[in-house]
């Protein structure tokens, strides 16, 4: 009889690029199929030769829709993919914006790299492209969470939901006797907007993300923190930017400004959400009620407290208005995107405040801006950051270490073996250990291309 294997193609001693093979026989389901990001020797990994046949797998299960997670399925698709995408509705759904707006970002960076001359290849190309992105998203199956779905070959999944962003799950497969669960990006207890993690009872393999695996997250408030932030910013005469991910975060952020407005705080200081992705997302969320918290009304006021900017002069208009305001743009990390162009605005005046709003992971500008740096790289020249850098990591959609333990205290029994996934060493190592002497399960940290028995 075939043995079940579990291969980490991504997300394994990192927190992007998450990619896992299940294999029985010379069947394949890959579960996520992210994009590697942050540091150069990342990002390079995603013009490597894919590790295995793409044509060779039978399906692909997504988690959830941001990028880390499902931005290398069109490169997937390109090279020869041709089963289907199960995944929730919601995600379906972002999914769509997501990998198209990535296709194009890609393809208007590679034109203007081309433009500019500073790219050091000849001619710089993206990685894939629109046409892609589109191929790839005719391949998606929307499936209901907490229903049992056939994948083919005996092959059966069950989502459920896991927090963190519209339509984000938890992934059961049941394959050849055995059960293998899969955290993906694990949500926060008592979040405003999204549902809390569901438990799940029994598995004999589990995959658990390690994000915040070595911490916790500041109990702040994060409506009293933003107003704190944007009320000594105004009084210098200043903007705030905010990275912000255009899926969840921007949301999010929304929310709490909606609340702050709503108890007669920040005056008349514009919100503006200058991200067409998050403009979209933000509609998305109110045609997806059974994915989150908010009454209808709510939702919909919420989602109204900011002007959005969808045009690109819209965005430029922005630079050249000297109100105090409030700019959220993508991305998050400041990796790409409208944000990058705000920052060139606004970084070298020290009236402004550039604020993150989440985890901001390694070799990002986002991550060298919060630990100190005062010059960063973009477009091909250095801007001079004199802008105060904030950072309000309470407002992160990924569960901390306390509330990771507190997920895994719905099994009813341990599983036979946890691997450690989605995290920085030091971040993974933490929680295994905790894991271990906490809850005396076997727990190890899944290595790269590391082929393991599911005995």
């Amino acid at each position: 009889m075939a043995t079940l294997t579990l291969t980490s193609l991504g997300g394994a001693g990192t927190v992007t690029g998450s990619k896992h093979l299940v294999q029985l026989g010379a069947r394949r389901i890959l579960v996520d199929c992210g994009l590697f990001q942050g540091l150069k020797p990342l990002r390079l990994k995603n013009w490597e030769p894919f590790p295995i046949d793409p044509g060779s797998l039978d399906a692909v299960v997504l988690t959830h829709a941001h990028l880390d997670h499902s931005g290398y399925l069109p490169r997937l698709v390109r090279e020869g993919f041709r089963g289907q995408v199960f995944c929730s509705s919601a995600t379906a759904d972002l999914c769509e914006l997501l990998l198209l707006d990535s296709a194009k970002i890609q393809e208007s960076d590679a034109e203007f790299a081309n433009r500019h001359g500073f790219s050091k290849h000849k001619p710089a190309l993206p990685l894939y492209g629109t046409h892609d992105a589109q191929r790839a998203l005719e391949r998606f199956r929307p499936v209901a969470f907490g229903a049992s779905v056939d994948l083919g070959h005996g092959a059966h999944l069950t989502l459920r939901r896991a927090g963190h962003i519209l339509g984000a799950a938890t992934a059961e497969i049941r394959w050849g006797g055995r059960t293998v669960a899969f955290s993906g990006d694990l949500g926060r207890y008592g979040d405003p907007i999204t549902p809390e993690p569901e438990p799940i009872a029994v598995a004999d393999y589990l995959l658990v993300e390690s994000t915040y695996g070595d911490r916790k997250h500041d109990p702040v408030d994060p409506g009293q923190a933003l107003l704190e932030v944007v009320e000594r910013t105004s009084r210098r005469g200043g903007t705030v930017v905010i990275p912000a991910f255009a899926v969840g975060r921007a949301q999010e952020l929304l929310y709490h400004f909606w609340r702050l407005k709503q108890g007669g705080h920040l005056g008349l200081i514009p919100i503006y959400l200058d991200s067409p992705m998050a403009i979209d997302a933000t509609g998305l969320l109110c045609r997806h009620p059974e994915d989150h918290r908010l009454s209808p009304e709510d939702c919909r006021d919420s989602c109204a407290i900011a002007t959005y900017t969808r045009d690109m002069e819209d965005s430029k208009a922005l630079s050249s208005n000297t109100m105090p305001k409030v700019i959220i743009s993508a991305s998050g990390m400041a990796t790409g995107g409208r944000v990058l162009h705000h920052l060139k605005t606004y970084g070298p005046d020290s009236r402004n405040t550039v604020l993150f709003a989440g985890y901001q992971a390694a070799g990002t500008r986002g991550e060298a801006l919060v630990n100190g740096a005062r010059e960063v790289k973009i477009h091909g020249r250095w801007v001079p950051i004199r802008a105060e850098i904030a950072s309000l990591p309470s407002l992160s959609a990924h569960a901390d270490a306390d509330e990771i333990l507190r997920w895994l205290g719905g099994f009813t029994r341990p599983p036979k073996r946890t691997f450690i996934v989605h995290g920085e060493p030091q971040a993974s190592e933490a929680l295994q250990a905790r894991i271990s002497e906490t809850l005396g399960w076997t727990c190890s940290i899944a290595v790269e291309d590391e082929e393991q028995a599911l005995a």
